[in-house]
């Protein structure tokens, strides 16, 4: 199953188009995109039922993040094995977590504006919760997950490095530095969703290409620990870190620079894209 939202409006979409689902439900659920986390079992049971005949064709530019505004967005650093060893760092023992502000969030079409000479590109698979999660164990995680997205983790290299302490929320957290969608997609719709393909471009050169089977820390492993010392809530995100291939660990560096096209795609949900532009 795939959720989407078109233009501010909560979707199902189909291989025929988008079902509007206030219409569809007869406004038993919302148009807020946000709002069917919290009635996430109630909004699966229908809409596993609901009919497509209201389907319409559609616009992907009109594709808007799935979970615009979460509580909570949490980022994992260093969850492939290839990113640490290119950043010349050991393997962590436990997630190494940060926060992307939800300001930042937006959809996956579309212009970002640079905020320096060294932004640079992590393709990420986006878990959004969809049941609350406090101390889950790991064999219950993917109960707790909603749906995956593709995101990127957009980063400007000066601002998260700079001073004694890393800056890493600030420097991941400009507006437009967290694109998510083009829609989520139900656990129940991969035949493995612990091993997708995940790949990025720019200008149409492959920089990133691995598969979620390489994370040190999975998605339900991500639930447990995270659940273990706060409460996730429906509708936060996790974003569950980037394989080998950013800008900054080349030799020699290279960033993203205006008029520079972005694509990001995971195997199984569809691809993202962006272009940059001088700051206005």
């Amino acid at each position: 199953m795939r959720i989407a939202n078109l233009a501010g409006r909560l979707v199902l979409v189909t291989e025929v188009g988008a079902v509007d689902v206030e219409r569809a439900s007869n406004q038993r659920f919302s148009a807020d995109p946000d709002a069917v986390y919290a009635r996430w079992e109630e909004f699966i049971g229908w809409a596993r039922e609901a009919g497509h005949e209201n389907a319409t064709s559609f616009d992907d530019a009109d594709l808007r993040a799935p979970a615009p505004s979460p509580a909570q967005v949490f980022g994992i650093g260093l969850n492939y094995r290839d990113h640490a060893a290119e950043a010349g760092l050991d393997l962590p023992d436990s997630p190494t977590v940060f926060t992307k502000f939800p300001s930042c969030l937006t959809g996956p079409s579309g212009q970002i504006a640079l905020t320096s000479p060294t932004v640079d590109w992590e393709v990420e698979l986006v878990a959004v919760i969809g049941r609350p999660a406090r101390r889950v164990p790991a064999e219950r995680g993917w109960d707790h997950v909603a749906g995956v997205t593709i995101g990127q983790d957009l980063s400007d290299r000066t601002l998260q490095l700079t001073g004694p302490a890393p800056q890493f929320s600030l420097g991941k957290s400009a507006p437009g530095f967290g694109p998510t969608g083009p829609w989520l997609v139900t656990p129940d719709e991969f035949a493995d969703p612990d091993n997708l393909e995940l790949s990025c471009a720019v200008n149409g050169e492959s920089v990133q290409k691995s598969r979620t089977g390489e994370l040190i820390f999975s998605v339900p492993e991500l639930v447990a620990r995270l659940s273990a010392i706060l409460p996730l809530l429906p509708g936060d995100l996790i974003f569950t870190g980037t394989p080998a291939g950013v800008g900054m660990t080349r030799t020699p560096q290279r960033f993203l620079a205006a008029g520079d096209e972005l694509v990001s795609t995971v195997e199984g949900i569809g691809t993202m894209r962006h272009r940059f532009v001088e700051p206005s």
